[in-house]
């Protein structure tokens, strides 16, 4: 009888790449910290060389350095558990490495929610935009991560009250008639306060966290040192405009400024939109790190989506009407966004779209928005209308045009990605549309990353970035 042999794993010589891709990943996380902790090092000694405030750029220096550590080596674990995960591969049967890896999973997922819940900045906004994406991380990602979309811890109200005080030029009785020092939401950049003013309006305050820029600049750097430490373990792609743009929109957040300009221009748009609405800010009780604007009533859109859902199941008829119109109404609020006021909103969580009594929708929170210009407008028209009509030959034209490419310079994985973008888009807009399951979902996250990697997308117009986070998010 010939004598086989049941194979459990590679042979050690095939085990060595994972073995040292482990230890690379341990160095790239060390490196990162390294780098980032001597840039401030050297932030801290020139200020003191310039003689300004040797002992308070020494005091903040060390209070980065301090944080640095925290999350740099927090990322270091998580990364080479990773791949040490993949070494262990290699020595035992892959029943035992699957039934591992959900375990690892959450282990990973409640470091990082602990450390960003503990810091802030950067790591909690990163933790909100990946806990609305199923598609990007693991379920047990999904279910820590989504605690941060509301659980940033708020600032004392003192400090606040200095920051309201010092942009809006007077004592805060002055500004407003009653104003509630308990945080309605605290997030990522600033909180936000409910107030009155005295002519009798309901308003919301979004008051900047005091030393944000500091922290979040110093988090991009982590983040993007860290990440391009890794990159050659990462699926293939244009990663130099991911995270160009990506750092762009987190910095853009900053600037209430802009967001305030931007509000203004959404919410005298949005008047045109059925069903959608957004706040109106108030130039006058507003500053650089202050946005005063009309107080919206609502509730967060995935508790009115899953109590319709539920209801739906039940037989419910106008909850299943309910729930499809209010998915319309956002995708057609960002269509318009998109294609007709050339600026949208780029940070669909859930956190920032309520659902009122009425069914109305209501977006939130403008720092995170994105302008395309019209020729860029009309490409993207174009593109969606070749799909729409299944000219499969104007697709790959318009994708060209727009400037995306492949590694082989063939198509297909450029079809696949918009077919998964724009199909629940189109099936919308006809009215006959069944929306995806999760598990759809991930099947087809699953597939395209099949495909990623088969052939490639290098190159990527900057552009396209937040546009496809937030179709892909809706």
């Amino acid at each position: 009888m010939e004598h086989t042999q049941t194979r459990f794993a590679p042979a050690p010589s095939e085990a060595l790449p994972s073995f040292t891709a482990a230890l690379k990943a341990l160095d790239a996380g060390l490196a990162a910290i390294e780098r980032v902790a001597w840039e401030l090092r050297e932030a801290a000694q020139a200020a003191a060389e310039s003689g300004a405030e040797v002992m308070g750029a020494t005091r903040d220096a060390r209070l980065r350095g301090a944080r640095l550590s925290r999350a740099g080596w927090m990322l270091t674990k998580v990364a080479a558990s990773y791949r040490l995960h993949l070494t262990r591969r290699a020595f035992t049967s892959r029943a035992s490495a699957a039934r591992a890896l959900p375990k690892l999973h959450t282990k990973n997922a409640r470091r990082f929610r602990a450390t960003s819940e503990e810091l802030g900045g950067a790591f909690l906004k990163v933790g909100q935009m990946l806990s609305t994406r199923p598609d990007l991380v693991p379920a047990p990602w999904i279910a820590e991560l989504s605690h941060l979309q509301d659980a940033a811890p708020p600032v004392p109200f003192d400090a606040i009250r200095a920051v309201l005080e010092e942009d809006l030029g007077a004592p805060l009785d002055e500004r407003f008639a009653d104003f509630d020092e308990t945080p309605l939401a605290a997030a990522s950049i600033g909180q936000v306060h409910r107030a009155r003013t005295h002519d009798g309006r309901e308003v919301a305050v979004k008051v900047q966290r005091p030393g944000i820029r500091t922290l979040v600049e110093a988090d991009l750097r982590l983040l993007e040192h860290f990440l391009e430490a890794l990159a050659p373990s990462l699926p293939p792609t244009d990663m130099d405009t991911i995270v160009r743009e990506a750092r762009a929109a987190v910095l853009r957040e900053l600037d209430y400024d802009h967001e305030r300009a931007r509000m203004a221009e959404l919410a005298a748009f949005l008047d045109a939109v059925d069903g959608v609405r957004a706040p109106t800010p108030f130039p006058e009780l507003s500053g650089p790190r202050v946005i005063t604007a009309s107080f919206e009533r609502g509730r967060k859109i995935t508790a009115a989506l899953d109590e319709w859902a539920a209801a739906r199941e039940e037989g419910d008829l106008e909850a299943a009407a309910r729930l499809s119109t209010a998915l319309g109404r956002v995708l057609d609020a960002y269509l318009r966004q998109v294609l007709e006021a050339g600026v949208f909103q780029a940070d669909p969580h859930p956190g920032n779209l309520l659902v009122d009594d009425a069914g109305e929708v209501v977006l939130l929170d403008f720092g995170c928005t994105q302008v395309l210009e019209r020729p860029r407008r009309a490409a993207y028209l174009a593109l969606f209308q070749a799909f729409l009509v299944n000219d499969e030959a104007g697709v790959e034209a318009r994708l060209v045009e727009l400037g995306f490419e492949t590694r082989s310079g063939d198509s297909g994985t450029l079809r696949a990605f918009t077919e998964a973008l724009l199909r629940d888009l189109r099936g919308a807009m006809a009215g006959e549309h069944q929306w995806p399951t999760q598990e759809e979902l991930m099947a087809e996250a699953a597939r395209l990353k099949t495909l990623s990697e088969d052939d490639p997308v290098e190159t990527l117009p900057g552009d396209f970035i937040m546009l496809a986070w937030v179709f892909a998010t809706l």
